[in-house]
Parts: C-alpha cells; sequence; structure tokens
C-alpha cells in the first residue's frame, strides 16, 4: 500500500515562514534583539565608560565593570536554566513560561533609564561607585538575566513550529528577522543621541511593543508533559534530575561533546558582543557615531550570514556548517585583536556579524538533531546551560585580564580579545569529536 502521508507535496516554505506561528515567534526575536544590541552591545557600555572613563586606564576599569556585570548574570543563569529545562518537561509549557520572564526583563531596562536618570549622589562604600551607576549595574544585570532564562522557553518553541530540513530554515528566519530588530534598535541612537538614559528607556518600549504579538497571537499546542517525568515532583529536585542526565553523558556522547564545543564558541561570541562597544571606541578610537554605523554593517552581515547558513546547514549538515562558522570566527577576532588600522577592524566586524548570525542557527539545529525528543526540553536547558556557564567564564576572563593589565591601556583590552581566540579553537577541536551523521531528509 502506497504511503499517502510521503506522496503529499511539501509544504510551500514561504508559507511556513509566514504563517501567524512562526512570524509571532520571529517577532519575539526581533523584540529581543534590540534590547540585546541596545543594552547589551550599545548602549549600556558606553553609559558605563561616560560615567566611569575619563583616560586609558579608567576605560579599562570600565571594561572591567561590564565584564563582571554581564559574569554576574550568567552565574545566575548556570544557578536556574538546568531547573527550568526540566521544569519546561515536566509541564510541557512553554509560552506560559516565556512572557514573564519578557515581562521582567523589559521591566528592569525600563527601571535602568530611571536610574540612570536619578542623580548622582555620593560614592558607594566598597565599589566605590555613584548609587545611580550601581543601580544601573543591578537592574543590567536582571534584566540580562530575565532576557536569557525567557531565551530557553523561545528556542524549545522550534521543534513545534517545524521539523526534518524545515528546522534550520525556521531557525535561520528567526535568528534573521532578530537582527532586523536591530536596525530597528539603532532608530533609538537617532532619537536619543548620547542621552543613555533616554535611549534605555526607548529601548524597553520597542522590546514590549514587539514582544506583544507572542503574547496575544500565538497559541500554543496543548501542553504534553514529557514521557517519564513527574509533574508533582518538587522543582528543587530538578538538580538531581540534571546531575543523573550528565551522568548518562556516555549514553548521549554526541549531544555533550557539541555543548563543550558550544560552551567555547558561545564563551568567545558573548563576551564580544558585549564588549564590542567599548573596544571600538576606547581601543580603535572610534566615534559614537561611526561604532552605530560599524555596528549597523555587521548586523547586515549577521543577517545575510543566518540566511545563507540555513541553506549551508541543510546543504553539509550541522556539523560541517559549525566548523564553517568556527573558523570565520577565530577569523574576525584575530583580525579585531591585531588590527591598528579602520580598514582591518572594518574587516574583522563584517566577518563577525557573518559568525554572529550563523552560530544560532546551526546550533539550535545541531541540538535539536542530536537529542531524543523525550529529552529535548532537558537537553535545551543543558545547552542553555552550557552557553550561561560560558557567559560567566568569558567575562570573567576578559574583565580580568583587562583589570591586570590596566596600566598597559588599550593592550589591555587586545591582550583581553585574543584570550578569545584561544577559546573559539578549543571549541573547533572539541566539535570535530562529535560523532555526527548528516540527516538522509536533509537535504
Amino acid at each position: 500500500m502506497p504511503n499517502l502521508s510521503a506522496s503529499k507535496p511539501p509544504r510551500r516554505r514561504a508559507g511556513l515562514l509566514l504563517s501567524l506561528p512562526v512570524l509571532c515567534w520571529a517577532l519575539y526575536d526581533f523584540a529581543n534583539t534590540i534590547f540585546s544590541s541596545n543594552i547589551v552591545t550599545i548602549f549600556f557600555p558606553l553609559y558605563l565608560r561616560e560615567a566611569l572613563g575619563g583616560d586609558a586606564r579608567m576605560d579599562q576599569l570600565a571594561s572591567t565593570f561590564i565584564s563582571y556585570a554581564n559574569a554576574l548574570s550568567g552565574l545566575l543563569l548556570v544557578l536556574f536554566t538546568p531547573l527550568l529545562g526540566v521544569w519546561m518537561d515536566r509541564t510541557g509549557r512553554k509560552k506560559a513560561f516565556l512572557i514573564p520572564f519578557a515581562f521582567a526583563s523589559i521591566a528592569c531596562t525600563f527601571l535602568m533609564g530611571f536610574a540612570a536618570y536619578s542623580p548622582v549622589g555620593a560614592p558607594v562604600s566598597g565599589l566605590g561607585l555613584p548609587l545611580s551607576v550601581l543601580l544601573v549595574l543591578v537592574f543590567f544585570t536582571a534584566a540580562k538575566f530575565f532576557y536569557n532564562s525567557g531565551q530557553l522557553f523561545y528556542d524549545n518553541m522550534l521543534p513545534d513550529l517545524a521539523s526534518g530540513p524545515d528546522v534550520p530554515l525556521v531557525s535561520g528566519f528567526g535568528v534573521a528577522v532578530g537582527y532586523v530588530g536591530t536596525l530597528m534598535g539603532l532608530v533609538v541612537y537617532v532619537v536619543a543621541g548620547g542621552d543613555y538614559p533616554l535611549a534605555f528607556v526607548l529601548t524597553a518600549a520597542l522590546y514590549l511593543l514587539f514582544t506583544l504579538p507572542i503574547v496575544l497571537f500565538y497559541r500554543e499546542k496543548p501542553a504534553v508533559p514529557a514521557p517519564g517525568t513527574n509533574a508533582k515532583a518538587s522543582f528543587w529536585s530538578g538538580y538531581r534530575e540534571i546531575y543523573r542526565t550528565f551522568r548518562e553523558a556516555k549514553k548521549y556522547r554526541a549531544i555533550f561533546t557539541f555543548m563543550i564545543a558550544y560552551f567555547f564558541f558561545n564563551d568567545a561570541v558573548a563576551t564580544a558582543i558585549a564588549m564590542m562597544s567599548v573596544y571600538a571606541t576606547a581601543v580603535m578610537g572610534f566615534s559614537t557615531g561611526q561604532f552605530i554605523l560599524l555596528y549597523l554593517v555587521a548586523t547586515v552581515w549577521a543577517i545575510i550570514g543566518s540566511f545563507a547558513f540555513g541553506y549551508i546547514n541543510r546543504r553539509i549538515g550541522s556539523k560541517n556548517a559549525s566548523a564553517l562558522v568556527a573558523f570565520v570566527l577565530i577569523a574576525a577576532l584575530v583580525l579585531a585583536a591585531s588590527a591598528f588600522t579602520d580598514a582591518v577592524f572594518w574587516i574583522a566586524a563584517c566577518l563577525y556579524g557573518v559568525a554572529m548570525g550563523s552560530l544560532w542557527v546551526t546550533s539550535r539545529t545541531m541540538i535539536v538533531e542530536l537529542s531524543p525528543p523525550e529529552k529535548r526540553g532537558q537537553f535545551f536547558g543543558l545547552f542553555a546551560f552550557s552557553g550561561k556557564l560560558s557567559s560567566v567564564v568569558g567575562p570573567l576572563v576578559y574583565g580580568t585580564v583587562t583589570w591586570v593589565l590596566a596600566d598597559y591601556g588599550t593592550a589591555a583590552s587586545r591582550a583581553a580579545l585574543l584570550s578569545l581566540v584561544v577559546m573559539a579553537v578549543l571549541g573547533l577541536l572539541a566539535l570535530l569529536r562529535v560523532p555526527y551523521r548528516k540527516p538522509e531528509n536533509g537535504r
């Protein structure tokens, strides 16, 4: 008897990408990328450099505070994201958890603006920071924590939206739409200029606006707990389940080896994102306007990379595509660390844009391909755990290098950037050890 389901014509990919669920899902990527680019990459680092900088040494110390704030946010994620992944498996719910985290991140972003508008006040004992600056640091750390916590549930919506060869295409579409959000976010620079508190508030408003479609129009499939999970078990018992999952590492060697690789890749990418604006302005001498233009062009290349690698991934498989991304990333970081002319730094930024955009495409697809369906939520939790652990280590290493070498001026930042090259190379070596077979339906 013929397989009638197999004989059906494939759904038109344009129709899939423009369907309401996929559009709502992608628009949330649009929304949170506005936060990521405006707050994490541009305005928060520039605000802190303006508040604390003044000479080469203070610029390096500003880099240290930026790095440590990112590391603290990452530490909170390390503590909680494995539990959230287990929680998702137990309940089968994603949107119900995504929305509160998104709103909490938006609220903290608004509070960054209000705190930055407040009077400077007296230095705080211990850190020696103005009260307003300390509050901005606290609200930034919380906003980034909530943003990244929501990403766990957002990423795990992908298997509900696509299957088989459509997964990398939908993933690439979401990333590309997200980076278009970066372009929208740059409108804030036009309106706010150098008024960083206003930039924080406007960013929060855009973040809220483009989160509304997934809140109002996305209809989640009926919640089905993963097979074998106990929905009545204590939330905190999730640590025991995570521990048991790690003990089963030999059984899932491919995905655990890939998570090690992703740890190092994300270490390099996430840290570079956080430090990009300060590096460009303090080391390369770019003005804020020049950096915004540079970031705009790099974002365009990120959009191109995310779309292109959706198809490259489908053609050559996730492992080979991830290796190609690693080579692009290493080239970008080496050029940036050794750049003494604007032209070389521009080339480095464009290559980095391609790597930044494509890493999420290949990595999310790799997790979907390597993880068993009944443990997918848990593995996405471990995937987030790997990435967030690196978001502690990377900024911590970068910030420590700039702190220890602060007296050497811009050489400190160049040395810190080279530490990211080491991380990317280690990631590539781990990736090459991942057992992988390209899915037969991935043509």
